[in-house]
């Protein structure tokens, strides 16, 4: 920024905030050590906001005891600062999107030169980023500017990755045909958005990103919610073309889910039932299994695996087939007597071997928790991305065998149903 010859550093300061205020890379400013000791106010926290759709400067004063806000317009709220800065506080700490400035000031307040320092920060990346994701729909970080020019808004919305306006949704039953949701089912509608969110992050981390046509099966798809949801996302909210096929072995739901995509009229969305143990394997992109039973999540991922899925997301159930083989060995012995513990040591040790057995395949693998779901407590997700062939990648498959096969032998596991399919 050009600033004005024989200036001091106060006034260098307030032309440098009023410049981030113009170009919106103002993201807080901190005032601080009170010219009078005696002062009530300790420090003030400026952040520009939006409310109502106008841009206001919004003030925190921090007292001993308790905080006053205040928001003005900027132009109040910059002639605020003016008055304060030198007379009220001698230290002023600005952090924008690209910098980090510091001006320190005499006891003498206004009429002392003081020092102002100013450097560049990390900051420029991040935002970099930020705009990167709202311009993808993704939510920003509250109290940062959200887009070039636009502070944060103090009217705050929450991030939804499906338009509650979409037809799917009403016919459904999520939301009134005046778009509006139904209240028994608020959990079904978080936990699609969070499904969808994941699922797109996924994508674009996967070598899918730059296709455009994608095939995703979604195993076990119950009234097909996320079904819905995945081929909303993809067309309606990325302009691609997707072929989604919800397979489900109650007829009734089937029949259900196919009326619906006759009623919109959805072109790439089918309904079709079958068991995925004896579904044929056929080409797909994305596997998703929520919900399956015991083996039956094993047989899913199996069948994603052979079919060259580049992406698998799973939310297992049931962890049965383990739980009668698992020991306890000396000193967990004491800690496994307990049923709660021991379902906990089969959910844990069965999941393990899956995301294992995904790396012996060449897939990246994390298992975290997914929101709390509408019908059951099992809220563990398993997320399989397909890496790259690479020798390191060849080493890496030998060596997940080999904790699979450590890891049997510590629990005593004679089998376990992926690992069976697998070496078939």
């Amino acid at each position: 920024m050009n600033t004005l010859p024989n200036t001091t550093p106060r006034q260098r300061f307030l032309q440098r905030l009023a410049q981030a205020q113009a170009d919106g890379s103002w993201q807080r400013l901190l005032l601080s050590r009170p010219h009078v000791s005696s002062s009530a106010v300790v420090r003030v926290l400026v952040r520009p906001l939006l409310i109502k759709g106008q841009p206001v400067l919004s003030f925190v004063e921090s007292q001993a005891t308790s905080d006053i806000t205040q928001n003005l317009s900027v132009p109040a709220g910059l002639a605020r600062l003016d008055e304060l800065l030198g007379d009220g506080f001698r230290n002023a700490h600005l952090l924008t999107a690209t910098h980090e400035l510091q001006l320190k000031l005499g006891k003498k307040g206004r009429a002392d030169a003081g020092h102002l320092t100013e450097r560049a920060t990390e900051r420029a990346t991040e935002r970099a980023t930020a705009r990167t994701r709202v311009a993808a729909g993704a939510p920003t970080a509250s109290g940062e500017t959200s887009a070039a020019g636009v502070p944060a808004t103090h009217d705050r919305v929450k991030q939804r990755w499906i338009e509650q306006t979409r037809p799917f949704l009403t016919a459904l039953g999520i939301t009134t045909a005046q778009h509006q949701l139904v209240p028994a089912m608020a959990r079904k509608w978080k936990q699609i958005n969070k499904f969808v969110e994941i699922f797109a992050q996924a994508v674009q981390r996967s070598p899918l990103k730059d296709q455009p046509q994608l095939r995703v099966v979604d195993f076990g798809a119950g009234k097909a919610y996320l079904s819905f949801a995945v081929h909303d996302w993809l067309t309606h909210g990325q302009g691609l073309q997707a072929d989604v096929v919800g397979v489900e072995l109650r007829s009734d739901l089937v029949q259900q889910g196919q009326a619906i995509v006759q009623q919109l009229g959805l072109q790439g969305m089918s309904l079709v039932q079958g068991d995925v143990r004896d579904t044929p394997i056929e080409p797909m992109d994305v596997m998703i299994a929520l919900h399956a039973c015991d083996t039956a999540t094993d047989h899913a991922i199996h069948l994603g695996v052979k079919a060259g899925a580049s992406v698998i997301l799973c939310s297992p159930c049931c962890h049965k087939q383990l739980r009668p083989q698992l020991l306890s060995p000396h000193p967990l012995r004491s800690v496994f007597a307990h049923g709660i513990h021991a379902e906990q040591q089969a959910e844990m040790v069965t999941d393990s071997l899956r995301a294992l057995l995904l790396e012996t395949q060449g897939y990246e693998t994390q298992v975290f928790e997914f929101v709390s779901l509408e019908h059951t407590a099992k809220n563990k997700m398993i997320l399989a991305i397909k890496r790259p062939l690479t020798q390191a990648d060849i080493q890496a498959s030998d060596d997940a065998w080999s904790q699979v096969d450590e890891l049997k032998r510590y629990f005593g596991v004679k089998e376990q149903a992926l690992e069976s399919l697998l070496r078939a």
